[in-house]
């Protein structure tokens, strides 16, 4: 399966703003954007001109390393957005956030969504009570997700439980650490998503 395989730190310096691709890095002194809070390469610290097109760009390309999806899905996603009712932006931006991978970041059990990928990948949970290995899996309204029996003595998910309640975990989720599963009460209105993501500038830039 393709996926990018570079620095993260430079996609946060990429986008100007801390996409917190890094976990706990992030918040530590040294997160490279805390030192150098501009893109990289030799033309850095310049200042390109700020077309309408350059932002509708870089939101997108915010969007995707966000929850780091590649451009064709991306695009596939978008066009599913289309198709369905509601504004195209929000319904986006819900199809992103309903992915598994994102699911188990979400409700505290991996430290970014690239661990949470990781350990989709890997086998360690249960949806429904079927064993689901494809971090781009969307949840469902009333689906119960929980990590397999056989993996719950895993550090990561040792650590998880013990820090419960350290996360804030959004309301249409709920994380039960002691048991360590995440019921999904419903798909997540534009409101309860605190992604920093314009998401009007990705339908106008599709939309030409």
């Amino acid at each position: 399966m393709a996926r990018y395989t570079g620095a993260d730190c430079r996609r946060c310096r990429r986008e100007k703003m801390k996409l917190f691709l890094k976990g706990s890095k992030c918040d530590g002194p040294k997160c490279p954007f805390e030192s150098r809070p501009f893109p990289p390469g030799q033309h850095g610290r310049g200042r390109p001109k700020e077309t309408e097109y350059l932002l509708q760009l870089r939101e997108k390309q915010k969007a995707r390393r966000v929850y780091g999806v590649l451009e064709k899905q991306f695009q596939r996603y978008y066009d599913e957005a289309v198709r369905k009712p509601g504004k195209t932006g929000e319904v986006l931006l819900q199809i992103l956030e309903s992915r598994l991978d994102n699911v188990v970041y979400r409700a505290g059990y991996a430290k970014s969504r690239d661990m949470g990928r990781q350990l989709v990948k890997h086998g360690h949970f249960l949806v429904n009570g079927k064993k689901v290995d494809i971090p781009s899996y969307r949840v469902t309204e009333h689906d119960v997700v929980e990590v397999r029996e056989k993996s719950r003595e895993l550090t990561p998910f040792i650590v998880a439980a013990g820090e419960a309640g350290s996360k804030v975990v959004p309301a249409w989720l709920e994380a039960i650490p002691s048991q360590l599963k995440i019921l999904v009460h419903s798909l997540p209105a534009r409101q309860v998503i605190d992604t920093q993501v314009q998401e009007q500038l990705i339908v106008e830039l599709y939309s030409k």
